[in-house]
This record gives C-alpha cells, sequence and structure tokens, in this order.
C-alpha cells in the first residue's frame, strides 16, 4: 500500500467510520487507531467500547482529545496505516479547553506534509443544515468547513459518506 492520505466525511452514522476501518484494515503491517471522544458518560463510555470490540486486537488505540498532531509525530514512523476518529469531535474539544484553536488546526495541517504512513482522516460535514442559533454553534460550524477543506486540499483521496455508501469525490 502506497502512502496516501484519505479524507471521510458526512453526515452522522453515515458510514464513515466503518469505511475508515475497513479500508484501513486491507493494508499490511501494524495499525493505529486515534480517537478524539472523551468517555463524558455512561452512554459514550459505552459507544467507546463497541468500537475498540469492534477493531479487535489488531489495532492500537491512542485516546487523544486534543493534541493529534503531537501522537501523530511520536508514532507515524511505527506505523503502516492510523485512521483519526474524528476532526470535528477533535475541534469541539478544542472550542471547550480554551487552547488557540487556529494555532492547532494549522499544526494539524502542516503535519499533513511529512506523514510517513497511510492515514485515513474522519470527519463530519456539519454546514448542510440550517444557520445555527447561536455564536459558538456558528463558529464551531465555520471552523469544521474550513478545517475539512484545509484536509481535503491535502489529502490524495476524499470521499463523502451518504446512508452508509462512500461516494468519492476526489
Amino acid at each position: 500500500m502506497k502512502k496516501k492520505i484519505i479524507f471521510i466525511t458526512g453526515g452522522a452514522r453515515s458510514g464513515k467510520s466503518s469505511f475508515a476501518i475497513a479500508e484501513a484494515s486491507k493494508a499490511k503491517g501494524k495499525k493505529a487507531y486515534i480517537a478524539t471522544a472523551e468517555a463524558l458518560d455512561d452512554e459514550m463510555k459505552e459507544r467507546i467500547r463497541k468500537h475498540k470490540k469492534d477493531r479487535g486486537d489488531r489495532w492500537d488505540t491512542y485516546e487523544v482529545p486534543l493534541r493529534i498532531s503531537e501522537v501523530i509525530k511520536k508514532t507515524e514512523k511505527d506505523y503502516k496505516v492510523i485512521v483519526i476518529d474524528c476532526l470535528t469531535l477533535w475541534l469541539s474539544n478544542l472550542l471547550h479547553s480554551g487552547k488557540d484553536i487556529e494555532g492547532e488546526i494549522e499544526s494539524f495541517c502542516r503535519s499533513l506534509s511529512t506523514i510517513h504512513c497511510s492515514l485515513y482522516i474522519v470527519s463530519n460535514e456539519v454546514g448542510m443544515g440550517i444557520v445555527p442559533e447561536n455564536e459558538m454553534a456558528r463558529r464551531f460550524r465555520d471552523l469544521a468547513g474550513m478545517l475539512n477543506q484545509r484536509v481535503a486540499e491535502r489529502s490524495d483521496e476524499v470521499y463523502m459518506a451518504v446512508a452508509g455508501i462512500p461516494v468519492k469525490i476526489k
């Protein structure tokens, strides 16, 4: 498998993560999964547990709510493929943390140009609905759209998952 960056976007429960895992699983060699979700309640704890079980023992998992660029830099030479799931949860975590969001996004996008393994990046497409009623939600939507554009621009392939069907758009 040649080194590539594959970006997968779509709505909630559209099949993005399943597609990323299925495609990344085809690679021979060590695989890593960078999870940005935090287990803040029982329902999320159960989701995380189920996702780990579904991936099985063939994946090393890194639970990284904020510092994905650092983890990629430290680990990417050890793996044939890494899945990041997902950028919109990461962005939400950044918003709530008070960190320099634009700086973190810039650091992440810069890290994509020096990656040594294949990378599958999952993100939600959040800008297809109505304009949110509050400032924070509008800021999140705008930042997510900008982040998705920047990642798609740097990606070798881009897919949009719709109703469980991945559609290649680049």
